[in-house]
């Protein structure tokens, strides 16, 4: 069992066993938009979802805070995204998270791809309830690196996004909102002149009111050549 420790403002820690992961996809604030980029999707072979948002449950073991991310091969790449964690007492947590996807496994399944690498999260987190009332205003921010070089992939708000109040919602009403939950959000448009497949990701959650903010860096690192 993955147990994960975040560091609140506060200085106080809380060490969380996870129980379950779920990873929220189409999870944009405006459906008109989801609905235009699964049609995007579907002409690069992703297969459209039954629903939307849609919800994915991953492995727990792939819910970590680590500096590097084994690849299987060179079409794996990050995403930015912000946690909801229930922590062993019921306190809501928000962290910064980026889901590792396998895009060449994506075209296939798209639940298939979300278990094929880790959900990175961040080792400091926000009390849900602190920031709650200006959860909008909140940014969310993405860099790869390529060599020596890192570029900025995504910039965004959390308005952008279906709130962590609806899925505390959604979770309540599946009998899920229990402690050692993971909830990663979806995420928020790519630029799409900046190559995704990089040898290392950077996400930053911001919050523009206090000028705190939460992030995360790791290395992708190419597994060996398979025998046989």
């Amino acid at each position: 069992m993955a147990v994960l420790t975040f560091e609140l403002p506060d200085g106080t820690t809380r060490e969380v066993a996870v129980t379950q992961v779920l990873n929220a996809g189409y999870a944009g604030r405006s459906q008109d938009d989801v609905a235009a980029h699964v049609a995007e999707l579907a002409e690069l072979g992703v297969p459209a979802p039954s629903v939307t948002p849609a919800l994915y449950p991953v492995a727990p073991y792939l819910a970590q805070q680590t500096e590097a991310v084994a690849a299987q091969h060179a079409r794996t790449s990050g995403e930015a995204e912000w946690a909801l964690v229930v922590a062993g007492d019921g306190e809501l947590l928000l962290t910064a998270a980026c889901d590792h996807t396998d895009r060449d496994l994506e075209v296939h399944g798209v639940a298939w791809s979300k278990n094929a690498g880790p959900d990175v999260l961040a080792r400091r987190a926000w009390r849900l309830a602190d920031v709650a009332p200006r959860i909008d205003e909140l940014t969310l921010r993405a860099w790869v690196t390529h060599g020596d070089r890192e570029t900025e992939i995504q910039d965004g708000t959390l308005a952008e996004l279906l709130t962590p109040a609806y899925w505390v919602d959604v979770l309540r009403a599946r009998e899920a909102l229990v402690p050692g939950t993971v909830l990663i959000s979806g995420t928020i448009p790519m630029a799409h002149d900046v190559d995704q497949f990089a040898d290392a990701w950077r996400v930053e959650l911001g919050d523009p009111a206090t000028g705190d903010t939460i992030g995360l860096t790791y290395a992708v690192r190419a597994l060996p050549t398979p025998i046989g």
